[in-house]
């Protein structure tokens, strides 16, 4: 399948259930062309007949807690479409323990962080083009973190993965703070590009988000006041094609109205750091 270079593609990882599925599936309903990426075997396969039913719609396999699937997942995507102008970071989870993956990094911090970072760098010269084509019009980078950033005091240089001091809460919720400096960087670098970088909070969805969570998390996630994924979808959504999401970036949504996240998430410095220490782990691996 190759798509239409006259029609706008976005990409949105996590794409096989909940959140991304339904924005996946917002975004064909408005005409776009959408890649989507997942790790399930069979939800994959059952999201793409799915959603190929509603569009233009291709899926794309991998694990995101290993550095060298997204890599392999950003050079099919760039094989399938000729444009891109929106990347929607939505996949991510939570670990019920310390998980060190083959590549050596702590898998709750790989697949929140590390993976969407990487996969935005790769796609960057696709986002680049797409930004410049006539008529101009702003490419961008959305990603989903979580109130849980607000957990502790902030990222802890030492042990940046939290391979040696593990806890699961409090590793998730430094890998979404990792997810709002991420984008408050990447809206500072990118501008210039034409490309802007937003996050959003969801709220607290009712999908199977923390299957692989300790006792606590999973009770959070099925306290009464879940709302169906159709709900962030549209925030996702809005942030992708509406005028409010190209402006700004930098900026933390919830429920399409901006929020102001934890002081942690709005120091430049650690921004810039994150970025210089996330680009260091990836030279160490290789990537």
């Amino acid at each position: 399948m190759r798509f239409d270079a006259d029609r706008p593609v976005a990409v949105v990882t996590g794409a096989s259930s909940g959140i991304g599925r339904s924005t996946a599936r917002g975004l064909l309903g408005r005409g776009w062309q959408v890649i989507g990426a997942g790790r399930d075997p069979h939800r994959c396969a059952e999201a793409e007949r799915e959603l190929a039913a509603a569009g233009d719609f291709a899926m794309v396999r991998g694990d995101f807690t290993l550095m060298a699937e997204v890599v392999r997942v950003a050079a099919e995507i760039a094989s399938l479409a000729p444009r891109l102008d929106v990347l929607v970071n939505n996949a991510g989870g939570v670990r019920d323990r310390r998980i060190v993956t083959a590549e050596g990094t702590e898998a709750t911090f790989a697949a929140n962080h590390l993976a969407p970072f990487l996969l935005t760098r790769e796609l960057m010269p696709a986002l680049r083009t797409s930004a410049a084509r006539p008529p101009a019009a702003p490419g961008r980078v959305i990603t989903v973190s979580s109130s849980a950033h607000r957990i502790g005091d902030g990222l802890d240089w030492d042990d940046l993965q939290s391979l040696d001091r593990f806890h699961t809460a409090l590793a998730y919720g430094r890998a979404k703070l990792a997810n709002l400096l991420f984008t408050r960087e990447l809206a500072r670098r990118a501008a210039p590009d034409g490309i802007v970088a937003q996050a959003m909070h969801p709220g607290r969805v009712a999908t199977n988000f923390a299957s692989h969570g300790d006792a606590a998390m999973r009770e959070h996630m099925a306290a009464a006041d879940t709302v169906p994924p159709g709900e962030p979808a549209e925030t996702l959504v809005w942030l992708a094609t509406g005028p409010e999401g190209g402006r700004d970036g930098g900026r933390y949504f919830h429920r399409k109205a901006e929020e102001a996240p934890a002081g942690a998430a709005l120091d430049d410095a650690a921004a810039a750091r994150l970025w210089a220490e996330s680009e260091k782990l990836l030279t160490e691996l290789g990537f």
